[in-house]
């Protein structure tokens, strides 16, 4: 049986990488975002970075069929608590 990757961990996979591929066009001087003032563009890049890193540090982002199995064996434990 082979546990499948959630969407979850994809769409916070992405949103992660695209902040960080921001973030690095921001430090470039590169305008991400088309807006004149170039402060409120760097505290939007920085805001969005932050809050998509701590989205991806927060859940648990299975990747590997071990840590996937591993997944469904805890779940599997919390039910039977329940």
């Amino acid at each position: 049986m082979t546990n499948k990757i959630s969407a979850g961990t994809i769409a916070r996979s992405v949103v992660l990488l695209l902040a960080l591929v921001n973030q690095v066009l921001s430090m470039l001087g590169i305008q991400t975002i088309p807006i004149a003032d170039e402060d409120v563009n760097t505290l939007i890049a920085t805001g969005w970075t932050i809050a998509a890193s701590l989205a991806a540090w927060w859940k648990n982002n299975s990747f590997t069929q071990a840590a996937l199995a591993g997944d469904a064996l805890k779940d599997e434990i919390r039910a039977r608590e329940e």
